[in-house]
C-alpha cells in the first residue's frame, strides 16, 4: 500500500483550516492551533460550519517531522511561529508560507522572514484568488506556488495540487508576494469607491490603474511585471476588490460611507492587512522613484488626511498621460 504524505498545516484560522481540508484529499494532515482543543474536534472556530475530514488531526504540538509544512499564520505572527517551528523540524522539510502582507517595522515579505528564521529549509510561497470557505467546501479553485528555483516550485505544485485546487508554478516569489500584499491596499480603495457611491466605472478604473502602478513597482524592484496579470496578481485582486467576503474591500466600503478607521477596526476580530501595508508601499514607491498616485491616495485616506471626495478630485485633476 502506498504511504500517504504527511502535510503539517501551522495555523488553524479560516485559511489554515481550509487548506487542511483541501490537502486531506491527497494526504494525512496535522492542523496546529494555539488554542486547546478536544482530541475529537471536527470543526474549528473560524469555519464552524465546515466539518474536518477524517484525515485531519488537530494538535497543539508543533510537528517534528512532515513531508511538507504550510505556514498559515498572520504575517505579523510569522517570525515567532517560524522560530518555534525551526527548533522542531529537520532542515530538509520544505516550508511554504501562505500569508500575505509585510512585517511591521522591518517591511519584510514572508519569505524574507523565513530566510532569517528558517535559513536551512527550502521555502516557497502560495498565493491566489481564494476565499477560505470555498476551498474548505471543495469548490474549484487555482493558485500560484512560487519559488526562486522553478523546478522546486513545479515539484511542490505537483505534490500539492488536489482534485479541487489546481496549482501553477512560478519562479517569481518576489512578484507574487508583492502582489499579495498590494492587492489588499487596492481592495480598500475599490471599497471606498463603492461606499462613497462613485459608481462602477470608478471602481474599474481604480483597479486597472492600480495594477499598472504595481507592475511598475514590482519590475523596478527585481520582480517580473507579468506576475501582476496572473492568479497571484489580477486574479487575487479581482476577488478581493469585488467579493463581499473580503475584509479589506468591506473596510473600504465602510470608510467610503463615512465611518472612521478606528471605529471600523474596533468592531473586527480579524486583521485587514491593507491598513498596515499601504504606508510601506507608498514609501517603496518614493524610494524607487515610481509614481504610485492611487496607492499614495489610499494611504492618505487611511490616515484621515483626505476625504473620499477630495481624493477623487485630486486623482481626476492629474495631468493627462499615456496608458
Amino acid at each position: 500500500m502506498t504511504r500517504l504524505p504527511h502535510i503539517a498545516v501551522i495555523g488553524a484560522g479560516a485559511w489554515g483550516t481550509a487548506l487542511a481540508c483541501s490537502a486531506a484529499q491527497i494526504a494525512n494532515v496535522s492542523l496546529w492551533t494555539r488554542s486547546p482543543v478536544a482530541p475529537d474536534t471536527r470543526s474549528m472556530p473560524r469555519l464552524p460550519d465546515v466539518r474536518l475530514p477524517e484525515r485531519v488531526s488537530v494538535t497543539n504540538s508543533l510537528p517534528h517531522e512532515a513531508d511538507i509544512v504550510l505556514l498559515v499564520v498572520p504575517t505579523q505572527a510569522l517570525r515567532d511561529t517560524s522560530l518555534a517551528l525551526e527548533k522542531n523540524l529537520p532542515a530538509h522539510v520544505p516550508v511554504i508560507t501562505c500569508c500575505k502582507g509585510m512585517e511591521q517595522g522591518t517591511f519584510a515579505l514572508p519569505l524574507e522572514v523565513l530566510t532569517q528564521t528558517m535559513p536551512d529549509h527550502p521555502a516557497a510561497v502560495l498565493s491566489g484568488p481564494n476565499f477560505a470557505i470555498e476551498i474548505a467546501k471543495g469548490l474549484p479553485a487555482a493558485a500560484t506556488l512560487a519559488a526562486s528555483d522553478l523546478s522546486f516550485a513545479q515539484d511542490l505544485a505537483k505534490r500539492l495540487t488536489t482534485p479541487t485546487l489546481r496549482l501553477y508554478a512560478s519562479n517569481d516569489p518576489f512578484g507574487v508576494q508583492m502582489a499579495g500584499a498590494a492587492k489588499n491596499v487596492i481592495a480598500i480603495g475599490a471599497g471606498i469607491t463603492v461606499g462613497a457611491e462613485m459608481g462602477e466605472n470608478a471602481r474599474a478604473a481604480l483597479i486597472t490603474r492600480s495594477l499598472a502602478e504595481l507592475g511598475r513597482l514590482i519590475e523596478t524592484m527585481g520582480g517580473q511585471a507579468r506576475t501582476i496579470y496572473g492568479l497571484a496578481g489580477m486574479g487575487d485582486l479581482i476577488l478581493t476588490a469585488t467579493g463581499p467576503g473580503s475584509r479589506n474591500y468591506s473596510l473600504g466600503i465602510a470608510l467610503g460611507r463615512g465611518e472612521s478607521l478606528d471605529s471600523i477596526l474596533a468592531q473586527r476580530s480579524t486583521v485587514s492587512e491593507g491598513v498596515l501595508t499601504a504606508p510601506t508601499l507608498q514609501k517603496l514607491g518614493k524610494q524607487h522613484g515610481i509614481e504610485t498616485p492611487i496607492i499614495n491616495t489610499i494611504t492618505r485616506l487611511l490616515s484621515g488626511e483626505v476625504t473620499p471626495e477630495r481624493a477623487r478630485d485630486e486623482l481626476l485633476d492629474r495631468p493627462p498621460a499615456l496608458e
